[in-house]
């Protein structure tokens, strides 16, 4: 944890161990998000929801995030709490006790003898969606911040490194949980309306891991003073006391914040609806089978989780080449990764082989890793250290409101693509392919 040799930027470069402990509780809170994203859909179609009303219970938790990130960004800037780790630990420890409970509940969702179909058991399980995805941003969002606030540029693209091959073993890990405890003979199926073992039990270990690896980083990480803070930086120590307005934040907001936005927007909407159509589109395409209480139906959900796995997999492998790739060089690695993404996209489409869909979603693997290794780096690197975590909170609608608007465009898209969740992935492909296009506006700008 030594601190060495300080940069022009004047913050000072730390030891490999103190960043990867900085973002070791990255793993637990994806684990968070991987079970949501992978297995929300199966949830609700396994309650009984309508296919077409599905986009419903997706916009609750981006909503969440577009209007929570920002306040948290901006109550951490100004919070100093010594005894709980300093200005973003304290968040993080609020978000991870409220995921962890409510990764209890939400595969529950049908346990409670609401019935098959029944409002209340959706309307329960899309509160608690909704609250498992606050928490879960409320604790990932300081790690975003500590890179901004205690790593120098140099060393901001392999901080980011780690985050996103935590977060892609996080996912890994699961996302083939139901599968493995399926092949350990934990239940895959069960009464009309409830939520199989396989699935509780994973969001049950999913939880434990999250609470274990964020006390190691609570742990081991102490976050910079406010004078130290501003030493670094070379701010002034009141420069997050006060201020903080969001929209004059956003428009003295540099270029590169609202271009990197732009290509955010097209990437997680083509995401959107990969979180929320696969499972029925592999049902359909492969088992044939539409009717979630079939075995075919629940196979396919375990099947999207293993291809959720590759995904991540292919992320950590991708993530290793766009390292490799010069600053100079880095809208072409961005820009090619998620045209490759795209192809994945449009060949969810077209296979109707289990085993063929591995390459599509080895594609899409491409893609994810770019969009958690570039956006944050471009972003930071043009930022100063003034209101660090309200200008990442307010970036994080570029996370978000893509989300909404798929949610709501899906109302319209899945009745003219046919009713048909594999129809949904051309619209997806073409998304992303525009979000690749258009990473060719950006211009990079470095503090050092």
């Amino acid at each position: 944890m030594k601190e060495t040799s300080k940069t022009t930027a004047g913050l000072p470069k730390l030891s490999s161990n103190k960043i990867w402990m900085m973002s070791l509780g990255f793993l637990g809170v994806q684990m968070a998000f991987t079970l949501q994203s992978s297995q929300m859909s199966r949830i609700f179609q396994t309650l009984g929801a309508d296919p077409n009303n599905l986009g419903w219970f997706f916009i609750l938790p981006p909503l969440a995030g577009l209007i929570v990130q920002p306040i948290i960004g901006s109550l951490s800037d100004r919070t100093w709490a010594p005894r709980l780790g300093g200005r973003r630990l304290p968040y993080l420890i609020l978000g991870t006790v409220v995921a962890a409970i409510v990764m209890l509940l939400l595969p529950n969702s049908g346990s409670f003898g609401f019935g098959y179909a029944s409002m209340a058991a959706l309307v329960f399980g899309a509160i608690t969606v909704a609250f498992l995805d606050l928490s879960s941003n409320v604790a990932m969002q300081p790690f975003k911040m500590m890179v901004g606030d205690m790593v120098n540029d140099d060393q901001k693209s392999y901080a980011y490194g780690i985050q996103s091959f935590l977060l892609n073993t996080g996912a890994v890990i699961a996302a083939i949980f139901p599968f493995l405890l399926t092949l350990f003979g934990v239940a895959n199926t069960a009464s009309k309306g409830v939520i199989p073992n396989s699935v509780i039990w994973s969001f049950y270990i999913g939880a434990a891991i999250l609470v274990v690896s964020t006390i190691i980083t609570i742990a081991r990480v102490r976050e910079y003073d406010p004078v130290t803070y501003a030493k670094y930086h070379g701010i002034d120590e009141s420069a997050n006391k006060s201020g903080g307005n969001w929209l004059a934040l956003l428009k003295k907001a540099p270029k590169v914040f609202w271009l990197v936005a732009l290509v955010q927007f097209f990437c997680w909407m083509a995401f959107q609806y990969l979180w929320t159509y696969s499972t029925g589109a592999m049902a359909a395409n492969v088992w044939h089978t539409t009717n979630a209480s079939f075995a075919g139906y629940q196979a396919a959900g375990n099947w999207y989780g293993i291809l959720s796995a590759v995904q991540s997999v292919a992320a950590v492998v991708w993530s290793y080449v766009l390292a490799k790739v010069p600053n100079n060089r880095h809208k072409l690695g961005y820009a090619l990764s998620l045209l490759l993404g795209a192809i994945g996209f449009f060949s969810i489409f077209f296979i109707h082989n289990q085993s063929a869909l591995v390459v599509s979603f080895i594609l899409v693997g491409m893609a994810w890793a770019a969009m958690n290794t570039y956006p944050l780096t471009m972003v930071t690197n043009a930022l100063s250290g003034e209101h660090m975590g309200t200008y990442l909170g307010l970036f994080n609608g570029s996370i978000c409101l893509p989300q909404i608007v798929a949610s709501l465009l899906s109302f319209a898209l899945y009745p003219l693509f046919g009713n048909s969740q594999a129809n949904m992935f051309i619209f997806a492909g073409i998304v992303l392919a525009v979000g690749a296009g258009t990473v060719g506006l950006i211009k990079e700008t470095y503090k050092n």
